[in-house]
Parts: structure tokens; C-alpha cells; sequence
């Protein structure tokens, strides 16, 4: 059974945790983004920020000097294992998320990011031998217990919300597993690389077909197809470098910014509806989120004073 990583120094601790924030404050507001990229359809909008964004990291590879690097992680057929692993997943995440917003279901992509952080807490138990403490264990109950109502209530499971919580809960338990061995440049460059092939042929195929928005649909909507390597890659490799730095369980425990965000977002600026079952369903799971916050305070607050 894989180890779990060392514990890691104060100062890249607080690097991590800082990092982590940025990743999950820019993924809140990403919701008002693909709003503006309609009539895009989502298939098109994941393969130009793959496209684009390898084209970022590409850039910043150069301009950091980690050529070396990148080569070096091209040539070990495990990091390329891992990163290709990566990529399926996070590709999986950006097009069901796409989706959601897209079609009006902009709150159960909010849902499926507040459970994420209990499924992350959970995969850190199963595959990292993280140790759950009570409060933890109770805040992954009342999110089951979420999922049930959710299921009850509309007749069926939240596909799009464990769908999302699942595969990018997956991700992050796979970039911790790549630890400090690949850096968030090379390692994102990797796993765009491995995308890129699937989304230029798709996007030539748009092209050839007349279905294509890139060029026909004005400068701006130009401008904000070419920026979504930007917007696609600088959280990521916020969260890159976050994931490398902390337990899987505390980047679980800051995941609910960006759901937050989004959720409001859909209520006040998209008008989406909330029945009583979905309101019950949030409400389960915003209690499991208080529990492990108190939880995460309470421990950070023992091992100070252990310190001292």
C-alpha cells in the first residue's frame, strides 16, 4: 500500500494553503465566464482551453527554464501514467461542468464542488491511510445523508454533482501522488499534452463541418475563446502546487469557496430554481462543511499549542 508523503514544512504549508485559496476563489467566478461564451457548446469551449492552455504552460515552461524538467518527466513511465490519469479526469470534470452551466443546472455543478470536499476527505482515508478524526466522520455522514435526499426528492442520483465531486476529487488524490517530483508547470503541460491531440482534431472537425464559433462570431468572442488557456491553467496550477503541499484532507476542507461562489451566482444572477428537496439536500451538506471547518480550526489550533 503507497505511503502517504511526509509532513510538510510550516512555510510550504502556508505556500500551499495560499495557493489552494486562489484556485478555489477563480473556479467561484468561472460560472460568469462561460456565460459569456455562448454559442459556443461545451465540447468546443473544453478543446479550446486545452489547446490554449498548453500553449500557456508551454510559454511559462520557457520562460521558467524547466525544459529540463519537462523532459525528464517525459521519459519516467510513471509520471506519464499519472499525468495521462490526470488529464482523463480533469478533462471529465471541465466538460460535465461545462455542461451544467451551459444548460441552466449551474447549482448542481455548485453541489457537486460542496460534496467534493468529503468525497476528497474520503479518498485520502481509502487510498492516502489518512486518519479521520469524529467530526470528520460525522461531516462525511450528513454529506451521504445529503445524497440521499437529493436522490429521493428528484427520483434519482445528482449524476452531475457526484460526477464532478468524484473526478476532481480523484485528480487532486492523483497529483498528490505525483508529490514534489514534477513541478505544477510540467506537470499541467503534461497533462494538456496528452489532451491536445483529441481537441485539435475536434476542433478542425467543427471547422470543416461550419459548426465552429472561434471566427464567426466576432473579436470578442475571439478574445475570450483564446484567453480560456489563461483562465484554465493558472488555477490549475495553483491547485497543482497546493495539492503537492498539504494533506489531501486539507484541501478538502477549503473546497467550499469556489461552491459558494458559484452557488450564488446561479441563484442571483442566473434565476435557477431551488425547490424545497434541493434546499434540504445544500443545507446537509453546508453542516457537514461547518462541522469540518470547527473540525480543521480545533486541530490546527491543538497542534499550536503542542508546538509550543
Amino acid at each position: 500500500m503507497t505511503k502517504a508523503n511526509p509532513t510538510p514544512a510550516p512555510q510550504s504549508e502556508a505556500g500551499g494553503a495560499l495557493a489552494g485559496l486562489g484556485a478555489y476563489f477563480l473556479w467561484g467566478l468561472l460560472p460568469l465566464y462561460f456565460a459569456l461564451l455562448a454559442p459556443a457548446t461545451p465540447l468546443e469551449i473544453v478543446a479550446s482551453r486545452i489547446v490554449w492552455s498548453l500553449i500557456f504552460c508551454l510559454i511559462l515552461v520557457f520562460a521558467l527554464k524547466e525544459w529540463g524538467t519537462l523532459k525528464r518527466v517525459l521519459s519516467t513511465k510513471r509520471s506519464i501514467l499519472l499525468l495521462a490519469l490526470a488529464a482523463c479526469l480533469i478533462a471529465t470534470n471541465w466538460l460535465v461542468y461545462t455542461f451544467s452551466v451551459l444548460n441552466g443546472q449551474t447549482v448542481s455543478a455548485a453541489l457537486g464542488y460542496f460534496i467534493n470536499p468529503l468525497v476528497s476527505t474520503f479518498l485520502g482515508v481509502v487510498f492516502l491511510k489518512e486518519r479521520l478524526r469524529p467530526l470528520q466522520w460525522i461531516a462525511v455522514g450528513f454529506g451521504i445523508l445529503a445524497v440521499v435526499v437529493l436522490t429521493v426528492g428528484y427520483g434519482s442520483l445528482p449524476i452531475i454533482s457526484l460526477v464532478l465531486a468524484f473526478s476532481f476529487g480523484l485528480y487532486g488524490l492523483v497529483k498528490n501522488r505525483l508529490g514534489h517530483s514534477i513541478t505544477t508547470t510540467t506537470g499541467l503541460t503534461v497533462e494538456t499534452m496528452a489532451l491536445v491531440p483529441f481537441s485539435v482534431a475536434y476542433l478542425i472537425f467543427l471547422a470543416a463541418s461550419g459548426q465552429s464559433t472561434f471566427n464567426t462570431e466576432g473579436p470578442g468572442h475571439f478574445l475570450l475563446l483564446m484567453s480560456s488557456g489563461i483562465i484554465t491553467a493558472v488555477p490549475l496550477l495553483f491547485f497543482g502546487y497546493a495539492a503537492q503541499r498539504l494533506p489531501l484532507s486539507v484541501i478538502g476542507s477549503m473546497q467550499y469557496i469556489a461552491p459558494a461562489l458559484q452557488f450564488v451566482t446561479a441563484i442571483w444572477l442566473f434565476r435557477e430554481e431551488m425547490p424545497p428537496e434541493r434546499w434540504w439536500g445544500f443545507a446537509l451538506v453546508w453542516i457537514a462543511i461547518v462541522i469540518l471547518t470547527v473540525d480543521s480550526v480545533r486541530n490546527s489550533s491543538g497542534l499550536r499549542r503542542s508546538k509550543r
